[in-house]
């Protein structure tokens, strides 16, 4: 048995983006919010993610803005540690070790060096009371850092990230719990606490869901369990004042004040956005059926968009509560997933229950929705007394043409209303149309469902199993008459086995088998025939999951009974290959090899094992993979198969394993070399030598190269001046993060000036060198003026005797005759020929 410290339980796609509140850019471009482990921050023009901020080992439940520098920002998680980021260029700039679970973080301009979180007074879960802790940051270059000290503020504060803020400009902070609320003024260090009663004359509700600060003025806005908002003013007195405002008819989920403060926005579960003028509070304006209940509500530093988080995990951005400029959809989170987990074989993507009567298809690989698909068809009325459609089973065929649903309503004194429907899969449209719809499939509820996984079958099969205590076969008909166009499906055969209620089936890989479970009875029939082939049947016990070996394991059929057991089968011989107690609640197969998955609960957390049916030792097992009971899993196939994997993780390297949490968290398992692949991509860039041939590399190495390897210049090219390679300037002007750089028309226009050849000193050091060429030239002449002067008089000394010596030429007089020799004479010629 393996168990391997290399793999690791994570939230990946489909993680939620309305945990905590969203935050906007000061420049309202980018928006960044808690997801996971990682921070995501998404284009708020296109909707696109940007960059995922990795490096936390566990939930991360805040981000804020760093006041001193609006293109950093800074995280908390539940594994102790805050991180700053550049979220710009997506790079982790600094850890603070602070050694407890933090579960919201603030922070303010007027506190600088000083971020607040909350975290718990004890270690004991079961309390769980938190306080307001002050965290001092250290001036140190290091990467990590603990801080200086940590000073509590508040006592018995909620971990409710918006039961906490600051007013007027930091001068306290107001934070809310129960009937409570307590503002504490950081000048004085006095704190006031106003409270109110449980119940009020009428029975309604007045504990705090919500909070928000006027930044200009000493009033604090707090939402209430009952709908109510309630304007606190002269809280720091003896006498304080309270207004109230209502519409929501329900909880008050989310406050927030404009930057100015001229406006106060509200949200709650009917899915409209309020706008209150704070000077007329009578006068508001409102925002509806923005599509789910609205969990919080943020608005951009200057004030030009409003962001709204709901709770079907969307994130809405809208331009000064006018019209709705961009929708980030996130993985829906239903009440419950009644279909399971599936993979669409088509796009690969992930398939699931979304809103109420859909089928949410999510992409796992760029953790984005695709689209949603109504199975209902019908307007959904959010009245909580209301029966209406849900859709309970689905399944694709193996080549993605078809998809078969079962929605159902029930009724308590009416019977079940319930409907199969069969989907094609358009090429034009790339969605699915719906091709059949049968009425009352079956006399009762419908238990399981199954395509025949055959991908060479000309003809599509579908078995349903129901509480009626039959299975039915349904088959793709081709139409009779001439008129109709298509084909439709219809029932190819009943089966049943002495009147038991089937639970489960299951096709073999290659389709030629079928095994359907009775309750503690297991059969075995041809799909060719619909003969009865054999019954596998083992101590008592309902049958809960049926699954089928691949590959090499094939001839091995495994089944999970109620009473704990885990039994192999061998087909070949239909007989017990081995089985062992277990309490499985969940068993899958993974498509692409034969290992198999068992989620095994116990002690009310979950422990995985993957194992070979053809093996009897697991080849992994982890234990506490979930603290809580999984509901659905799955086997994704990966876009590339992972190389160079440890031993431990070879299950891992042809499909990735999913499953969802009964609090509706979707997780996965990641292998040390995906996070060092991930990690890697938040690290700053350095400058390699052997980076390729871009015009960086051109202009950082071939200086360098060339003091490496010199090889014969020319003198030209040896003479003129070097650009400035490998200055200090230029590596600075790379390695520097952006954020500290002055703007870039101003970098720029330096950067070309330091790389351009001074025309002005090229031209002085040329007429420098035609003076020095020019009086070499002139000492020339005048060597050869004196040796002409000088043969004369060896020549003859009766000359000199005769005559009296000639006097030297100055050098003035010889250098005027050299320009004289070199005046064109031609005209004088032209003139004598006259």
């Amino acid at each position: 048995m393996v168990a391997d410290t290399d793999i690791r339980v994570v939230h990946r796609g489909g993680s939620k983006i309305n945990f905590r509140s969203p935050v906007i850019t000061h420049d309202s471009k980018f928006l960044l919010c808690a997801s996971g482990e990682c921070v995501k921050v998404y284009s708020t023009a296109t909707e696109e993610c940007i960059h995922q901020l990795r490096g936390h080992t566990d939930l991360v439940t805040g981000v804020v803005l760093k006041p001193t520098n609006h293109l950093q920002v800074y995280s908390c998680s539940v594994d102790g540690t805050v991180k700053l980021w550049d979220f710009t260029d997506g790079i982790l700039i600094k850890s603070y070790v602070v050694g407890y679970p933090m579960y919201s973080i603030y922070a303010s301009a007027n506190h600088e060096g000083v971020f607040f979180v909350v975290t718990r007074t004890k270690t004991d879960k079961i309390t769980e009371l938190c306080q307001l802790v002050a965290v001092h940051l250290p001036q140190s270059s290091d990467q990590l850092a603990e801080p200086l000290e940590c000073s509590a503020v508040l006592a018995n504060v909620s971990s409710n990230s918006q039961s906490i803020a600051f007013g007027r400009g930091a001068e306290y902070i107001a934070s809310a719990k129960a009937f409570d609320l307590e503002v504490f003024f950081f000048k004085n260090q006095k704190s006031y606490r106003l409270s109110l009663s449980k119940h009020n004359k009428k029975g309604a509700k007045n504990s705090f869901t919500c909070l928000a600060c006027h930044p200009k003025e000493d009033c604090i806005a707090s939402g209430h369990e009952d709908g109510k908002i309630r304007l606190w003013r002269n809280f720091n007195q003896s006498e304080y004042t309270c207004s109230t405002l209502h519409w929501h008819h329900s909880a008050v989920n989310s406050l927030c004040f404009t930057p100015e403060g001229t406006n106060l926005l509200s949200g709650g579960v009917e899915s409209v956005l309020v706008q209150w003028q704070y000077s007329q509070v009578t006068q508001r304006d409102f925002l509806p059926r923005l599509g789910g209940a609205i969990t919080h509500v943020t608005v951009s530093p200057d004030g030009s968009l409003f962001c709204t988080s709901h709770a079907d995990n969307k994130i809405t951005i809208i331009q000064s509560c006018v019209k709705v400029c961009a929708v980030i959809q996130g993985l829906v989170k239903g009440q419950s997933v009644s279909t399971g987990l599936m993979v669409d074989p088509r796009s690969k993507s992930l398939v699931l229950n979304g809103k109420p009567g859909h089928l949410q298809f999510y992409s796992l690989q760029r953790e984005k929705l695709i689209f949603n698909l109504d199975i209902v068809q019908q307007e959904y009325l959010s009245d909580s007394g209301l029966k209406q459609f849900e859709v309970v089973k689905a399944a694709f065929d193996a080549s993605g043409n078809w998809l078969a649903t079962v929605e159902e309503r029930k009724h308590k004194t009416a019977d079940l209303e319930h409907n199969l429907k069969l989907w094609s899969f358009d090429e034009q449209i790339q969605s699915f149309v719906l091709n059949t719809t049968i009425s009352a499939p079956h006399e009762a509820e419908i238990t399981a469902m199954c395509f025949c996984s055959a991908g060479d079958n000309p003809t599509a099969t579908l078995v349903s199993t129901s509480k009626d205590g039959h299975f039915k076969a349904w088959q793709q008909v081709m139409a009779t008459h001439s008129e109709d166009e298509g084909s439709s499906w219809a029932c190819d055969f009943v089966g049943g086995y002495h009147s038991l209620i089937p639970k489960c089936c299951c096709f073999s890989a290659d389709g030629s088998l079928l095994a359907v479970s009775f309750q503690e009875v297991v059969t075995v029939w041809s799909p060719a025939s619909w003969d009865l082939l054999t019954t596998l049947s083992q101590p008592p016990g309902d049958i809960r999951y049926l699954c089928f070996g691949r590959l090499s394991c094939s001839k091995y059929l495994l089944a999970t009974t109620e009473k704990n057991l885990l039994c192999c089968w061998n087909l070949l011989t239909c007989s017990l290959e081995w089985s062992t107690s277990m309490e499985i609640s969940l068993l899958l197969a993974d498509p692409l090899s034969e290992n198999m998955a068992a989620f095994c609960s116990q002690d009310e957390c979950t422990d995985l094992f993957v194992f070979k049916p053809s093996e009897p030792r697991p080849l992994f097992c982890q234990k506490a993979v979930c603290p809580h009971k999984v509901v659905a899993a799955v086997f994704t196939p990966r876009e590339k198969m992972q190389e160079n994997c440890e031993e431990s993780c070879q299950w891992l390297n042809q499909s990735q394993l999913y499953f969802l949490t009964q609090h509706m968290d979707l997780k996965t398992f990641l292998t040390k070399t995906e996070e060092n692949q991930l990690m890697a991509s938040n690290k700053p860039l350095v400058i390699d030598d052997s980076v390729a041939m871009t015009p960086f590399h051109l202009l950082l190495g071939s200086h360098r190269q060339e003091q490496d390897n010199p090889g014969p210049l020319s003198s030209e090219a040896a003479e003129r001046t070097q650009p400035p390679q490998t200055s200090a300037a230029v590596k600075e002007l790379l390695q520097t993060p952006a954020h500290v750089l002055p703007s870039t028309p101003f970098l720029c226009s330096m950067f070309v000036q330091s790389l351009l050849i001074s025309v002005t000193d090229s031209r002085e050091e040329k007429h420098a060198d035609e003076e020095m060429e020019s009086e070499k030239e002139e000492e020339d002449s005048e060597e050869e003026m004196e040796s002409a002067v000088s043969r004369p008089k060896q020549a003859s000394v009766e000359g000199e005797a005769a005559q009296s010596a000639a006097p030297p030429l100055t050098r003035a007089q010889a250098k005027e005759l050299r320009r004289v020799k070199k005046l064109d004479h031609s005209w004088l010629s032209s003139i004598l020929d006259c």
